[in-house]
């Protein structure tokens, strides 16, 4: 498969240098394109790029590095990154399928709501940040989207 597009099913993307690992509820393949390449799709399929996401971010919650991003506003799509998203080893996580996080074996577990586990090499406190941010991020989209409403 050498196309895809994030959607309200991803719970993460996983990487495997030039390729891959997709985690769709139920089920995961492998994507013939790098994260990056995967990320910058998505966000162009919703109308923006990844660059205009992150600046997006930017203005919202003044996070620069490591930025999380709405890859799709209306229907809350969040996710975060795990390293620098320059870096080839950089997973992206979805903030709205992610019920838990845990350390185990010097490994980090990441359960979905769907109760499907990924294992990962990033540390707790790491995701444990990244989460906070992207839950910061959240909130002000969250909110936003109220005041439109009054």
């Amino acid at each position: 498969m050498s196309e895809y597009e994030i959607n309200e099913d991803t719970l993460a993307l996983i990487s495997l240098d030039e390729k891959t690992k997709v985690f769709e509820k139920g089920k995961s393949f492998v994507v013939n394109k790098q994260v990056f390449e995967i990320m910058e799709d998505s966000c162009e399929y919703f109308g923006s790029s990844l660059s205009g996401r992150q600046k997006g971010t930017e203005k919202l919650i003044g996070v620069s590095y490591k930025a999380p991003i709405i890859v799709e506003e209306s229907k809350n799509i969040i996710f975060f990154p795990t390293a620098s998203p320059r870096l080839k080893n950089c997973s992206w996580i979805s903030l709205n399928n992610l019920e838990r996080y845990y350390s185990k074996n010097k490994k980090l577990v990441l359960e979905f709501k769907n109760k499907q586990k990924i294992m990962i090499n990033t540390s707790y406190g790491i995701i444990d940040n990244q989460i906070l941010r992207a839950t910061r991020l959240e909130s002000v989209l969250r909110g936003r989207k109220n005041q439109k409403k009054l």
